[in-house]
């Protein structure tokens, strides 16, 4: 397990854990967010992320974390094993309503000078809203998608609790 790649709907944590298992794996930490947010929240184009994924996993061992189709063919084809957070919406929903309110409050500097805002909190591609459109379609259809890299380990946690020991037995600290 040198190539891993964290996927999970918004707000499962997918940067968290995938920075913790990285940490504790001594490996690099790529965030997909962060190659796809340019400056005023405009997204990166489509050969300049999967530019940016392609760099990245051409190495030997990383983990990187993101669910964006526009480079799957890439990053899932290099990659050794695959951790699906797939977690029910009665957990994510919460996280994504406390994290969204807290990066308002704080303006936090997520990627490229970006921030949440309460009318960007609003809008239709924000975490919140993102959620409803995603979160269940995703679900349905991860398996099939994973089933298309044969080569492909698949960890599926349903919980933080399963994501947290499956952690520590993997990486110890």
């Amino acid at each position: 397990m040198l190539r891993i790649i964290v996927i999970g709907t918004t707000g499962s944590g997918k940067t968290t854990f995938a920075r913790e298992l990285a940490r504790r794996l001594g490996l690099p930490h790529g965030e997909q967010d962060a190659w796809n947010h340019e400056p005023n929240w405009q997204p990166a184009p489509p050969d300049r992320f999967r530019a940016r994924v392609d760099a990245f996993t051409f190495g030997p061992a990383w983990v990187m974390d993101g669910n964006y189709g526009k480079a799957r063919d890439i990053g899932w084809a290099r990659a050794d094993t695959l951790v699906w957070l797939d977690y029910p919406a009665w957990v994510v929903y919460p996280r994504i309503v406390r994290r969204t309110l807290w990066r308002v409050l704080t303006r936090e500097e997520l990627w490229n000078g970006n921030r949440e805002t309460w009318r960007g909190a609003l809008d239709a591609d924000s975490p919140l809203r993102w959620f409803w459109r995603t979160h269940w379609r995703r679900r349905r259809e991860t398996p099939g998608l994973a089933a298309a890299y044969p080569g492909l380990k698949l960890v599926r946690l349903r919980s933080p609790a399963e994501a947290k020991r499956w952690l520590e037995l993997v990486a110890p600290r």
